[in-house]
């Protein structure tokens, strides 16, 4: 699998602010990550690539430039959220924006915890273009997070690390931690923990400025969701044999591989750690059958604290759930209408065209399961999570299925449709 999407961002932004030089294997090849290096060179980071391979020269803490122009986010919220909490922490007048999609997601969750820390931000009610005049040195906050976002707790703690003192973000439902993880590996003076109050899963990740980052070699970890719709193929295809190696497997990412594993259908070995991220190999033991992938007569229930570690694969698992003998019914993600796409809306739109019995919900929706799909024109919307979800139910589908704006797959996974061809058994 190309690196992983969500930590090569990461890596990339915690090595330009270190001191010394960082070489990153493996680095995403999306346009999303490409997003990433084009605004951090802007900032004045010297960056050399070679494909998957980069080097970076680190500027220190308070080493960013004042860019000229705006930094141009692309489609990628990753980008725009973390990059916004570490300009937020340097003496720079800086604009961020992006494409259309970007511009109309939700930017007010950051804005107000950066607020908070004395940066001054303006938007377009609360969506982009944000302009941001930093600070050298923010006021440390305590802060809870009001929805479930690694990219709001991640945006926070970063803004932490130029803060004077201690800045504390309290999750009430776990999002993946690859942040935290990266702040270690660079040497970040962080706490993790749970808060001493309910509920049971809220967690806390505290970080005391202003920090010192040291330069560090890594090796990006595959992408667990580019590797989840090869994965959701091969157990949807009867008897089907399929290993993924050096893929990650943080915990805060691998509800869907439980869930299938649940089915008999997933083991998981050579378990190890790279730059402080676990690492190992899936394989499809080829015992898929479909349908039913599962013998339940009611509906595989997905919701509450699971949705955050599937948010990326929440339309690909409804994919699945429509070969199951009871179906999935997903609730507790009205998240999903904030994404690319109105991702609730497209799924169930791209399902009846295919001939699937889906009902539609605020927060989520209902598969029948046992359906046969037939082969359809499936507009993508522009959203890669929707197109290669999509390209998968083509496999199981009878007839020939067109994905339209299939190249929106680049934002994330570039590699997709040559990979897949490689893969699959005419």
């Amino acid at each position: 699998m190309p690196g992983d999407k969500s930590i090569s961002h990461r890596a990339a932004m915690l090595a330009a602010i270190a001191d010394g030089t960082s070489q990153i294997r493996n680095y995403a090849t999306s346009a999303d990550c490409a997003s990433t290096l084009s605004c951090l060179q802007k900032l004045g980071v010297r960056i050399e690539r070679d494909g998957a391979q980069i080097v970076i020269h680190g500027v220190g803490a308070k080493g960013l430039s004042q860019p000229e122009g705006d930094l141009d986010c692309g489609n990628s919220g990753t980008t725009m959220r973390l990059l916004a909490g570490i300009v937020a922490g340097q003496n720079l007048a800086t604009a961020l924006t992006g494409d259309e999609s970007l511009r109309s997601r939700p930017m007010q969750r950051v804005i107000e915890p950066l607020e908070l820390m004395g940066a001054v931000v303006s938007s377009d009610n609360g969506r982009a273009p944000l302009r941001i005049q930093g600070r050298d040195a923010l006021k440390p906050i305590d802060y809870e997070l009001l929805v479930a976002s690694a990219q709001v707790k991640s945006c926070i703690l970063l803004a932490g690390l130029t803060a004077e003192g201690k800045t504390t973000v309290v999750e009430n439902e776990i999002t993946r931690d690859h942040t935290e993880r990266l702040l270690r590996w660079f040497g970040a003076p962080l706490e993790v923990g749970k808060p001493k109050r309910e509920p049971d899963q809220a967690r806390f990740a505290a970080v005391t400025g202003p920090a010192q980052l040291r330069a560090r070699n890594l090796t990006i970890p595959g992408d667990i969701s580019s590797a989840a719709y090869f994965v959701g193929a091969s157990a949807m295809l009867p008897g089907s044999t399929l290993e993924i190696n050096d893929v990650g497997l943080n915990e805060t990412r691998t509800a869907l591989l439980e869930i299938l594993a649940a089915m008999n259908f997933i083991e998981v070995s050579n378990a190890h750690e790279e730059a402080g991220e676990p690492v190992g190999t899936i394989r499809m033991s080829g015992t898929g059958a479909a349908p039913p992938l599962k013998e339940l007569d009611a509906p595989l229930e997905i919701g509450g604290p699971q949705i955050p570690r599937l948010i990326d694969e929440l339309p690909l698992l409804a994919v699945i759930g429509s070969q199951t003998r009871g179906g999935i019914e997903i609730r507790n993600a009205k998240e999903l209408r904030m994404k690319e796409s109105d991702r609730i809306a497209t799924t169930v739109e791209a399902l009846r065209a295919m001939g699937g019995s889906v009902e539609e919900f605020e927060d989520g929706l209902r598969v029948t399961g046992s359906t046969k799909l037939n082969g359809a024109r499936i507009d993508s919307h522009g959203d890669h999570r929707i197109a290669m979800s999509f390209a998968i139910a083509g496999l199981v589908a009878e007839g020939e299925t067109e994905i339209v704006g299939a190249e929106c797959v680049a934002i994330s996974f570039p590699e997709f449709f040559d990979l897949l061809e490689s893969v699959v058994e005419r």
